[in-house]
Order: structure tokens, then sequence, then C-alpha cells
């Protein structure tokens, strides 16, 4: 029985990291119980690259266009060349198409989705890590396709489950924010909230920016400029720790909201993709952060109020930090690792084994 598994995921200064990272915990969670893990990347920065590497893992490139035909052949070959027991991709652009040439070539998938994007799915399993995630996302897709829901699979790297029991304080007013907008933000939110903190009294700031960000150089000659400190971090390689710091978070909706709510951060949000939408919502209505909606719609005034509502309400914060706790508990990795070892078991002499 093959203990491979192959995962098609990309991340650059545009797309992003969040899917290369959520990929990567999932493969630490393989790793754990003894199997190995290659990721196949059409598309990866220098950095994600490396961090690949430092954890073990091996990265290949594909020269495709991301979703192409052409894209989905490549990658069945890959799988088959190598054996792999799965096939893990996470991205938009791997539609119905896609997906059934993966399945018509014998091959197991796992595709990850967001929010129900394909005409019809034909993956084995569908993993939606969102608290907003439903069946009805997915009501077209094959009677064999399965559903792995909800915030009890939000997907977390190591390096986050040693802080599972971190204490965290919560001061009458609330001075350490922590501003992370992922590994890219080519819009420059980053910028509007470094603006709007310069409006407030007694705020110690940490941003942390990927080193594909496209602003990187202006934020940084725009901080050495400003009166009042403001840390500059390029390419963290502590964001728990970070967190651990931090009071309270200004950041976009994506992956980096479980991570958030994993340590328990109060977390002030916006949306700077179509698929944030319904998570920032989600999460508001939950009580585990506040939704500015879209980023570009947004003041650095209506920010820089907000953090300073949000800055006074101790007891605001304590009941997010207590509410997103209890929904996020850092086993997902383990219960998706689970699905996909019984899966295997269930099939011997198969094709796919």
């Amino acid at each position: 029985m093959s203990d491979l598994l192959l995962i098609r995921a990309d991340g650059n200064a545009v797309i992003g990291s969040g899917h290369v990272m959520r990929c990567l915990a999932l493969a630490e969670g393989w790793q754990r119980v003894g199997g190995r893990a290659v990721f196949a990347l059409a598309e990866c920065t220098p950095a994600l690259e490396r961090r690949l590497l430092s954890d073990g893992i091996e990265a290949m490139r594909l020269d495709v266009i991301r979703g192409s035909a052409r894209d989905a052949t490549q990658t069945a070959e890959l799988a088959k060349e190598r054996h792999v027991a799965w096939i893990v991709a996470d991205g938009y652009r791997f539609d119905t198409a896609w997906q059934r040439e993966i399945k018509d070539s014998g091959l197991r998938l796992l595709l990850w989705d967001d929010y129900g994007h394909a005409q019809h799915y034909c993956a084995d399993l569908i993993l939606n890590q969102s608290l907003n995630a439903s069946a009805k996302m997915y009501s077209r897709r094959d009677p064999s396709t399965r559903l792995l829901l909800g915030m009890r699979y939000v997907q977390l790297r190591r390096e986050f489950l040693d802080w599972r029991n971190t204490r965290r304080d919560t001061p009458a007013r609330a001075r350490k924010v922590l501003v992370t907008f992922g590994g890219s933000d080519p819009d420059n939110v980053t910028g509007k909230v470094i603006q709007a903190i310069g409006d407030l009294q007694d705020v110690e700031a940490t941003v942390v920016v990927g080193g594909s960000n496209p602003n990187v150089k202006f934020l940084k000659s725009s901080i050495s400029d400003l009166s009042y400190p403001i840390r500059l971090v390029v390419d963290a390689l502590n964001m728990p720790e970070l967190m651990a710091w931090a009071d309270l978070c200004v950041s976009a909706a994506g992956s980096t909201c479980w991570e958030l709510a994993f340590l328990g951060v109060p977390s002030i949000l916006t949306v700077i993709a179509k698929n944030q939408k319904s998570i920032a919502e989600s999460l508001e209505e939950a009580g585990i952060a506040r939704n500015l909606g879209l980023a570009a719609a947004v003041s650095p005034g209506a920010i820089a109020k907000e953090i300073d509502i949000l800055a006074r309400s101790p007891q605001k914060r304590s009941a997010m930090s207590e509410r997103s706790r209890s929904l996020v508990d850092g086993a997902g990795a383990s219960r998706v690792v689970n699905v996909l070892r019984r899966v295997i078991k269930k099939e011997p002499g198969s094709v796919r084994s």
C-alpha cells in the first residue's frame, strides 16, 4: 500500500500562500503517521518552496496552466508514476473536467473547497473547513463523493499545535496589535491598516508580510517615516509566537482566521477575495471576529475606530477568545488523515492501491 500523498496546490504573489500552507498542515498530519508527501507546483514563491523543503517535503514543478487539461493529465501521470495513495488538490481552477480526468485515471482525489465553486463534483472527498460549510454547497456531486465539512476539520501546522495550551490574558486596554494579510496582499490593504493605526494612541503594532508582497519596499519606507513604533516582519517564521503576543489582530478573512481562532486572538477581518466574504460573515455571526466587509470599501478611519472599540472592550475580547478556542481544537488534520487511511484499507488490490 502506498504511503505517498501528491498535493496539487499553488501560491504566488497574486493568489497568495494560504492554499499551500493549509495543505502543508495536512501533509504534516500524514507524516505523523509515517506517510510521505510531495507537492506538485505550477506556481510557487521561493519562500514557500524553502518552507516545504524545511519540513522534509519534496517540491516538484509542473509546466502547466493551473486547472488546464494539461494540468490534469500531468498530475495523473505523475501520480501513477509515483504510485501515490491520494491526490490532494487545493485551488479554484480544479473544475469538473479536471476532477473527472483524475477520477477516470483510477486515482483517489481529495478536493479542498471553500464555497462550492464547481458546476459538479466527482472527487472522492471534499474538504471544506469553514464554519458555514454545508452539504447544500455540494448538491451537484457524484453519489460516491463524501463531504468533510466544518471547523472540526480545520488544518493547523505543527508549529501552532505546540501552542495548544497557551494561556491568554485579557488586559483592560489592548495595546498590542498584529496586522497580517497573508503572503501576498497585492492591493496593499496592509498600508491602509498602518495608516489607521497612526490615528490611535498607546498602540504597539507588529505588521507581518510575505516576501512576495509587491509592496514590501513601500511599506518599509512608510514605516520609517512614522513617529509611532511599528515593527515590520517579512516572511515570519514565528507566527504562533506573534499571535500569542497580540491582544488583537487585523487580518484578511482567509486561512489565518483558523490559526487566530485556535490561539484565541480577537480579530477584525476584511475581505480581500471572493471566497472570504461568507467566511467573514459567519465568523462575526458566531462571535469570533468583527467583519468590516470589503477591504477596498473600508477607510483607514473606519479601521481605526473598530480597533479602538475592541481595544477598550475587555469583556468582548474575552468572549471572542473563549468562543473561538471552543470551535477549533487542533485535531482537524488527524481527522482527515484517519479518513484517508480508512478509504485505502477498504480498497485492497484495486487500481488505486
